[in-house]
């Protein structure tokens, strides 16, 4: 009996169930979908904060999800959705109190 192939839109929900279910942060609904790069990065510290599931800092988890969460994206992310998302890093880091 032949093995199966996955679908190609299986192959892509891996990325959702690692975002959900992985050891990283537990997240807010939609915190991706802000305009707002402040409350983008907002929501990932207090959610890094606040979360048991974190192995690393809550500076390095926040900033890890949001670089996932872009990576991810790739192609399909507009060029409005990416600047706001590379804007929430910055803000991420004056948050945590990085340069």
């Amino acid at each position: 009996m032949p093995a199966k192939h996955k679908t190609r839109s299986a192959k892509r929900k891996w990325s959702r169930k690692v975002t959900g279910h992985s050891d990283a942060l537990t997240l807010k609904k939609r915190v991706f979908a802000s305009r707002s790069p402040a409350r983008i990065a907002a929501s990932l510290k207090r959610s890094a904060e606040r979360s048991h599931r974190r192995k690393s800092s809550p500076y390095r988890s926040a900033m890890s999800m949001l670089t996932f969460f872009i990576n991810r994206a790739g192609k399909t992310l507009s060029d409005e959705r990416r600047r706001i998302l590379e804007q929430a890093k910055q803000e991420l880091r004056h948050q945590f109190g990085r340069s």
